[in-house]
């Protein structure tokens, strides 16, 4: 694209309340420009070694950062739910996470850092030392999901920012203000102003032309496979990727399992922000001994959440972030129960905006529900007998990311878990367990590289190693200087 080509004309954005539909706030897009103009002084300021922040101003601002966030905790809880949904338990769970996650950045800033390398193992390696220090990859670029609006954005720029990496980050376009809110802190808590940017665009051409530049040192994409994979293959050459997407998480229930016990546990792993979770449970295999009986059971507990305004202290369940979303998710349920699947209870549109909590059983194997990712508040229930079929069918989608088993033998637990295609195995837990310093990361098309604070603080870090020769090494204590 020439420069004479590049959009300058700025439209604006009107976020609206999921639930209700009403305008909450109108943002100005970014335009091409924009992007051009964030990209060179973010690479200016990367190439400028003299200009790189110090470790400990680092700590400095992400210290400053986690106690303006305590102290605005109900503010920014406010604005996550009004923009993305998620009724205000869980979204004060949220923001205590996400303050949780910059204090995370700032231990792994304080205790990770190079090594030494041995040296001196052959002759040809003698009167030598080695040791790494990390140095920042280059200009990040974070395009971000609508569904968890603070805490994707806290793990994607904090640690941007704990390396030294200028970072440019896109939210979705359904929930940019909790990032807008994150990165002016950033910037109150003394962060230079050009070292985190933000872009916000609905113009996927804006948003491709941002992420393919050859400045780009590391791309981080939390989103659809769909959307990710094909964003990958237009990465200049050089940039470093991380890609998170989802997968339909499978759980196998043994027939020793207690039927209450797995209800209650599952029950959120299921339903938790209306299901629209990477690693929502989707996909439950449970023994034949005790398959109908746990599925009735779900259905009983799921028909009496709560679901309506996000806001009410008392919801459980909130709206799906679009209505064209409920559309999609009412399309899939009625695929499954037209071929066949058993509707125990849901399946019904509420409001333009909410949806039933529903759960079928012994869906078709090959209908959407059983072979995608629903991203929605439905959960199917499929008997098995032999465990090695159970594995063979929650193990044969293209996508693996986290996944359950619940038994009362330990050594069941570990078989099972051993058997599962999964980067993750919650034993007696639901699949969307997470903490923030922990692993995370999908197989296959779930995704590439692995999240968490650590680790992506690694990904964003280069190991330059630096060999020291001297002839004063290996040389006898007693030896006498020239």
């Amino acid at each position: 694209m020439n420069s004479a080509d590049v959009e300058t004309t700025a439209k604006t954005l009107t976020v609206l309340n999921p639930f209700d539909l009403s305008p909450v706030d109108t943002v100005a897009e970014n335009t091409a420009a924009d992007v051009d103009a964030a990209l060179a002084t973010a690479h200016a300021l990367f190439r400028d070694r003299a200009g790189w922040m110090p470790v400990h101003e680092r700590l400095a601002v992400l210290e400053r950062t986690a106690a303006l966030m305590e102290q605005r905790a109900g503010q920014l809880t406010e604005t996550a739910v009004r923009e993305g949904g998620k009724p205000i338990a869980d979204t004060r769970a949220e923001v205590m996470r996400a303050i949780d996650s910059v204090k995370a950045t700032i231990a792994a800033l304080r205790s990770e850092a190079g090594e030494t390398v041995p040296m001196g193992l052959t002759p040809a390696t003698g009167h030598r030392m080695a040791f790494t220090q990390r140095e920042p990859v280059g200009v990040a670029v974070a395009v971000s999901a609508f569904n968890h609006p603070l805490n994707l954005i806290v793990h994607q720029v904090a640690p941007a920012v704990a390396t030294g990496c200028p970072v440019i980050v896109k939210p979705a376009a359904d929930t940019p203000l909790s990032c807008l809110a994150f990165i002016d802190i950033l910037h109150e808590a003394g962060l230079p102003k050009d070292r985190a940017q933000v872009i916000v665009t609905s113009d996927n051409a804006v948003a491709e032309r941002l992420v393919t530049d050859s400045r780009v040192g590391f791309f981080s994409f939390i989103g659809s496979a769909g959307v990710g994979w094909m964003l990958r293959s237009k990465l200049a050459p050089g940039t470093r990727c991380a890609l998170e997407h989802g997968g339909a998480a499978p759980v196998i229930v043994t027939g020793d399992s207690d039927v209450y016990e797995v209800r209650e546990a599952l029950l959120k792993g299921c339903f938790y922000h209306a299901g629209q979770v990477c690693v929502s449970t989707q996909r439950i295999f449970a023994h034949t001994k005790i398959a109908t009986r746990f599925a009735t059971q779900l259905a009983m507990k799921a028909s009496g959440l709560t679901v309506g305004d996000p806001m009410n202290p008392e919801t459980e369940i909130g709206p799906l972030i679009r209505p064209a979303e409920l559309d999609r998710v009412h399309d899939w349920v009625a695929e499954a129960v037209a071929g066949g699947g058993q509707l125990l209870t849901g399946g019904e549109k509420l409001t333009d905006t909410l949806y039933a909590p529903t759960v079928i059983f012994n869906a078709p194997k090959d209908c959407r529900l059983m072979t995608d990712e629903v991203f929605g508040p439905v959960v199917c229930v499929d008997p098995w007998f032999n465990i090695q079929d159970a594995l063979d069918r929650a193990n044969s989608l293209p996508t693996a990311f986290q996944a359950a088993v619940f038994t009362r033998d330990v050594e069941r637990a570990m078989q099972i878990a051993n058997g599962l295609d999964a980067s993750a195995v919650m034993v007696n837990d639901h699949t969307a367990f997470r903490a923030d310093w922990m692993p995370f990361a999908g197989l296959r098309q779930s995704g590439l590289g692995t999240g968490g604070i650590p680790y992506t603080m690694r990904d964003m870090s280069v190991d330059k190693m630096i060999v020291l020769r001297t002839d004063s090494l290996d040389a006898p204590a007693d030896a006498e200087p020239e």
